[in-house]
C-alpha cells in the first residue's frame, strides 16, 4: 500500500463517524482505529494496528500513549485591569531598536501614548513599526530582541495611565 493512500484513509477515518476502518488489498491488510488505547480482546492478538505484512514501514506504527498523562499546565492568571498587552499583529522577527547600534525605541519605565513606536517586527524583509494603542508606562518587555514572534504574541505590558 502506498503511504499517501494510507494518509488518505486516516483523513477519511478522522472526518467520519466510524471508529474503525479495516482494508485488505493485494494480500496486505491495515486496520485503523480512532481510539489507540483500545486493546484487542482476542488472546495473543497484536497490540499494533498494523498486521505483520505492513510492519516494513515502522513510521506507521502507532505510538503508545503514557498510562497517565502529565497534568495540564495551569492557565495564566488574568491581567489586572490596569495592565494592557501590546501584541504582535504579524509573524516575524522582533527588534527593539531601528538599527543594531541604536538605542531601543522604549525601555521599562518609558511613558508612551497612542501612536508611539515601540518596536519593529520584520516580516519578509519588510520592517513594520509597531505602535502603542494606549497611553501609559512600559512595565515589561516580553519578547527578546532578535527573536521570532508569532501573531497575537504579547510583546509589551503597559500600565495604563
Amino acid at each position: 500500500m502506498d503511504l499517501n493512500y494510507v494518509k488518505k484513509l486516516i483523513k477519511v477515518l478522522s472526518e467520519s463517524d466510524i471508529d474503525e476502518l479495516e482494508i485488505e488489498e493485494e494480500g496486505k491488510k491495515i486496520k485503523l482505529a480512532k481510539h489507540p488505547n483500545h486493546r484487542p480482546e482476542a488472546p495473543g492478538a497484536a497490540a499494533s494496528y498494523l498486521v505483520p505484512a505492513m510492519q516494513a514501514a515502522p513510521a506507521m506504527m502507532p505510538v503508545q500513549a503514557p498510562e497517565s498523562a502529565p497534568p495540564a499546565p495551569p492557565l495564566p492568571a488574568p491581567l489586572p485591569e490596569t495592565l494592557h498587552e501590546i501584541k504582535s499583529p504579524i509573524v516575524g522577527t522582533f527588534y527593539r531598536a531601528p538599527a543594531p547600534d541604536a538605542e531601543p525605541f522604549v525601555q521599562v519605565g518609558s511613558v508612551i501614548g497612542p501612536g508611539t513606536v515601540l518596536c519593529i517586527v520584520e516580516a519578509m524583509k519588510l520592517m513594520n513599526e509597531i505602535e502603542a494603542d494606549v497611553a501609559g508606562k512600559i512595565v515589561k518587555v516580553i519578547a527578546e530582541n532578535g527573536s521570532p514572534v508569532e501573531y497575537d504574541q504579547t510583546l509589551f505590558l503597559v500600565e495604563k495611565g
